[in-house]
């Protein structure tokens, strides 16, 4: 069995009937875990091993492990700094920024790899205008540049320990103030201002051959009248032919109130794969995941069906007590440990290690 264009999420911590059901159904080709879904670190490899052992080609495997205040997995995870931290430390120190990117990918690639789920969506390439509550401090800085620099070092990283990455949320959510999760977001901006920011990280991290890009549920009414992942013109026209993005494009969740501008859940759907969508998140209503697999019409294209299998992860040869012992993720995991944490907040015996806070 072939795997589906719809990603959907899970009721609970591990799989029941009616989860297996919606799992086997053939349009079906990923599942999104949400802290809902998490327990432990054991506990997570048991429900990916089960969800994956379901079907050939097993089941793409997503989740929101940003850093910050989008970190899904946290009991025995690492803590991942807001990425709004690394652009704190480029602006007093370029390289060491980048650096530390780096090897925070490795260690959120490697400990989701080594628990079983295949990829992060991330990294945020928004642009922060300092006026997005929903955006904030998931985005890395306000320069392009910076963008650009610090979410490659994340994605090598990720890259390094076998993981690949999905960047969000094109053309840009960071200029308006409205929570697309519960509003319908319009940025009345025109092309030209769009293009001569918000989309330089995204033409620079697809140069640098990001896998996955997830377009935001925001209507550009200068540019489109639809929300750019209902656009042909924005994931066509810009994104595929201009850009030349070669990967896979993912919705954001239809069950956001944005997305109720294209109608009922079919029409969503519909709407976002015939605009160019390769995969549709529909999270969170069940009833409404029901409703898609039962009257959604549509044949995978072998050239999406090439791109989806670049995004399963590296199988990791350490589950994640092992890699307690690999001196690479040591050392990374101690690098990072500091990051975005107050003096007050710091362990002493880390206080003592670096008595001067320079972290």
């Amino acid at each position: 069995m072939s795997i589906g264009p719809v990603m959907l999420d899970l009721l609970g911590k591990e799989l029941i009937d009616e989860d297996r059901k919606r799992l086997m159904h053939p349009l079906t080709g990923g599942v999104i875990l949400f802290s809902r879904n998490y327990e432990s670190p054991a506990q997570l490899t048991r429900l990916t091993q089960e969800i994956h052992a379901l079907r050939t080609p097993p089941l793409l495997i997503g989740i929101d492990q940003e850093g910050g205040r989008v970190q899904r997995c946290k009991v025995g995870f690492t803590r991942i700094p807001a990425m709004r931290e690394f652009g704190r430390l480029w602006d007093e120190h370029p390289h060491t920024a980048r650096n530390l990117a780096q090897q925070t990918g490795y260690v959120l690639a490697a400990e989701l790899l080594a628990c079983g789920v295949d990829f992060s969506f991330t990294p945020v390439l928004d642009m922060d205008y300092g006026q997005s509550g929903v955006i904030g401090d998931r985005a890395f800085h306000q320069n392009a540049q910076a963008i650009s620099e610090l979410a490659h070092g994340l994605m090598l990283g990720m890259k390094e320990a076998g993981m690949a990455s999905v960047g969000k949320h094109f053309p840009g959510h960071g200029y308006i103030k409205a929570d697309s999760h519960i509003e319908i977001p319009v940025d009345d901006r025109d092309f030209a201002e769009i293009e001569l920011n918000d989309l330089i990280p995204f033409r620079q991290m697809i140069g640098y051959d990001l896998t996955g890009i997830m377009p935001a549920h925001v209507i550009y009414p200068k540019v489109d009248k639809h929300p750019a992942g209902f656009s042909k013109f924005w994931l066509k026209e810009v994104l595929r032919k201009r850009l030349g993005f070669d990967g896979v494009i993912f919705s954001d969740d239809l069950s956001m109130e944005a997305a109720s501008v294209a109608g009922g859940v079919v029409q969503r759907a519909q709407a976002a794969l015939d605009a160019g969508c390769d995969m549709i998140l529909v999270c969170n209503k069940p009833a409404a995941v029901d409703e898609l697999l039962g009257q959604l019409h549509w044949n995978m294209s072998p050239v999406s069906l090439s791109r989806l299998v670049r995004m399963h992860g590296k199988p990791h040869p350490d589950s994640l007590i092992s890699l307690h012992e690999n001196a690479h993720y040591v050392n990374a995991v101690h690098a990072i440990s500091g990051i975005g944490l107050r003096s007050e907040d710091l362990p002493l015996e880390k206080l003592k290690a670096d008595p001067c806070g320079d972290l």
